[in-house]
């Protein structure tokens, strides 16, 4: 059903995607970036940028006004819980799932699974991702933290925040990587060329990766990342920035025939525990379809 609206001088001044998500109660501007993309929210009658400057009287029309609804159902989904307590959980997660509902995924998400086994989870994120303090990419595998009440979920997100969460990473990457160990700190925002993919750019948000090559092989290198900034993205731009792009990743290097994804790994988490201060430290050993593909490979001989 179509909207239309009138500019008041209060909402002067601001971008049109930003209005557009207050005005919708969009799930995320990413939502109505979308639209605007795809024309269905037009400023005067004509098409413009989700960038555009909105002026006292102009009209916003909106040829889709709402988002269709998402609710987050309790669903048996595969994964496994690693650790629990009352204050929180460490979870790996398999590859190929997501980690919660959103427009284009509406179910078989972490956050079903969690809500089918878990009785208490944080309420701070909403309805669509109750317990989640951090996310991992849908074919990223591996350890996650996940809060079962909002003082675990504000104290490990101020962690994340002050980068004391350590969280560390195995990358198969395309190449040899002849540094034994590297520093990479630039600047990351959406690439405005495709929606779906994050790039360098003089105007994104930190990101800051450090990181140490475990083996060579003829073809590709084992390289573990440590996170001191956690971008949407981050190891597989920041791979791909240096001219070695993660194995099997479709979107910032290529496809491999017989694998699903990226071959990328959360394999350790270390944290204080947010109410008793212990130190902990969760392993995860590689999924078996990457230590299969690994196994085929030639060692590098110098």
């Amino acid at each position: 059903m179509k909207k239309v609206t009138q500019i008041q001088n209060e909402d002067a001044g601001k971008r049109l995607d930003v209005f557009a998500t207050a005005f919708l109660n969009a799930p995320s501007r990413s939502f109505v970036k979308n639209l605007i993309e795809a024309q269905k929210i037009l400023v005067n009658g004509s098409a413009v940028k989700a960038g555009f400057v909105l002026k006292g009287g102009d009209k916003v029309e909106f040829l889709q006004s709402q988002p269709e609804p998402i609710e987050a159902k309790a669903e048996e989904v595969d994964f496994k819980i690693v650790y629990e307590d009352s204050d929180l959980l460490v979870v790996d997660k398999p590859q190929g799932l997501v980690v919660h509902p959103c427009q284009s995924t509406k179910s078989g998400t972490l956050v079903n699974g969690l809500l089918a086994k878990v009785k208490d989870l944080s309420g701070i994120n909403g309805k669509l991702r109750p317990g989640i303090v951090h996310r991992l990419d849908k074919n990223t595998s591996g350890l996650m933290l996940v809060a079962k009440n909002d003082f675990a979920h504000v104290e490990l997100a101020k962690m994340i925040k002050e980068k004391s969460v350590k969280r560390k990473y195995l990358a198969l990457l395309d190449g040899i990587v002849w540094e034994n160990s590297g520093h990479i700190e630039n600047f990351l925002a959406r690439d405005p060329k495709n929606r779906k993919k994050y790039a360098v750019s003089a105007t994104g948000k930190l990101a800051i990766s450090n990181f140490v090559v475990k083996k060579r092989y003829e073809t590709c290198s084992l390289v573990e990342f440590s996170l001191v900034t956690g971008r949407t993205h981050q190891i597989r731009v920041h791979s791909a920035f240096i001219g070695h792009p993660v194995i099997g990743d479709e979107l910032y290097g290529k496809a491999v025939k017989g694998l699903r994804g990226q071959l990328l790994h959360s394999y350790s988490l270390e944290f204080r525990h947010p109410r008793t201060g212990e130190e902990m430290k969760f392993l995860s050993p590689l999924p078996d379809y990457f230590e299969s593909y690994i196994e085929k490979l030639k060692d590098f001989q110098e």
